[in-house]
């Protein structure tokens, strides 16, 4: 059997994650993380950026590590980062999150609703795991989120403000609004307060029946500022790192684990409906028969446009099978066909931290030293899910056969 349907394998693999980072990532000297770590050596590349959705991601996992009965560390490195996060990142007078510090010092200070949405992430996490000041934050950070970004008109969020709010750009993306419903959704679990469940409907309902009814069912990335989709957006710049054309059947996956969350709450029958075609969808356009592993982006016909393999699509994609196996155990099929990619290919057998990119064919490319990094938020929160819920159930959320 899959050693991954056990809480005991899920665990290991979760535990390994946090041991990667930790103790390197806790700067005493500025405060906050390091986020910075070479993916194959673990040695610190960049002892200086302080990058907004890094830091609020350690939150995440630290306070996962807290709940999941991981080492007394991950407790105080929670509060550690909770602490940079709540007085460093935020900006008093403008009443935002910085994007980017060099040591203590902003250098960019756009506006992202995808960062703040991972702020609201990391308090909804903190205070979950009692951690002092985690409601607060959460608090705060929703209420940036609800007057600066909402807009009522269309049931989404905006992407970016300049730094003093005054100026909101044009595009729009799905990308943001998905982390803000992952946040939402963290939010009413631990609150159990039912508005942040009914905005996380509201942002549901539009992106993964309305808007993708225009689109065969399938989620685009990029729309104008009327939430049309922009179709042509980055057509020219096909490897765009943050923003490239074509669908991502990671997104997929990760939308189809955010409606069997959202399912949780809500008796609604087409979320489960939808997040099975979403998942099924991701799997037929976007799983390589001859390398095996998910493409990074494709055509709707299937044909990808990048063929490369990241290491989050396919944490995502575990995590939602994870939770669909409790609704179709063929889903364990998936699940288990996941993990044997992971384990082979994206996973460090020296360290077990999961490397960030691989070529189609499997092969580790120059690594990107960049202020942008995932610190283990995708694998730690999807083991995390999957255990979690296998608790729920005593042991039958992958028992199946």
């Amino acid at each position: 059997m899959n050693v991954y349907r056990t809480h005991e394998g899920l665990h290991h693999a979760f535990r390994d994650v946090l041991n990667f980072y930790y103790p390197d990532c806790i700067d005493v000297r500025t405060g906050g993380y390091v986020a910075q770590l070479d993916e194959r050596e673990g040695y610190v590349y960049d002892s200086r950026s302080k990058h907004l959705v890094a830091t609020a991601r350690a939150v995440n996992n630290f306070s996962l590590g807290t709940l999941a009965d991981g080492p007394e560390w991950c407790r105080t490195a929670a509060e550690h980062g909770l602490r940079f996060l709540s007085t460093v990142h935020w900006d008093p007078e403008q009443r935002g999150y910085d994007w980017l510090l060099d040591g203590r010092v902003p250098v960019d200070r756009t506006r992202y609703c995808y960062g703040h949405a991972f702020a609201l992430l990391a308090g909804a996490r903190a205070h979950q795991a009692e951690i002092p000041g985690g409601r607060e934050e959460l608090d705060r950070v929703f209420e940036v989120l609800e007057e600066r970004f909402f807009e009522p008109d269309h049931g989404l969020y905006a992407d970016r403000a300049s730094p003093d709010w005054s100026e909101l750009s044009s595009y729009r993306g799905a990308n943001a609004n998905m982390h803000t419903l992952e946040a939402l959704l963290a939010a009413g679990e631990v609150t159990g307060e039912e508005h942040f469940f009914d905005r996380a409907y509201t942002v549901a309902e539009r992106f993964a029946r309305e808007l993708a009814a225009e689109t065969d069912g399938l989620l685009w990335e990029h729309y104008t500022d009327s939430w049309a989709h922009d179709l042509s957006y980055n057509e020219d710049e096909p490897d765009h790192q943050f923003r490239p054309p074509g669908y991502q059947p990671g997104h997929h996956a990760e939308w189809a684990k955010l409606l069997c969350l959202l399912a949780e709450h809500r008796e609604e029958k087409w979320l489960l409906t939808r997040a099975m075609e979403l998942f099924d969808a991701a799997m037929d356009l976007g799983w390589d028969d001859q390398y095996e592993g998910l493409y990074y982006t494709v055509e709707s016909s299937g044909k990808p446009i990048v063929d490369d393999k990241y290491g989050w699509a396919h944490a995502e994609a575990i995590g939602a099978s994870a939770l669909l196996a409790r609704h179709d155990t063929t889903y364990l099929e998936w699940y288990d066909r996941l993990w044997e990619y992971a384990t082979t290919h994206l996973i460090n057998p020296r360290y077990g931290n999961w490397y960030e990119r691989l070529t189609r064919e499997g092969e580790l490319p120059e690594p990107d030293h960049g202020p942008e990094v995932e610190p283990g938020y995708h694998p730690i929160t999807n083991c995390w899910l999957a255990m979690e819920r296998l608790d729920r159930e005593e042991g039958t959320l992958m028992a199946g056969e």
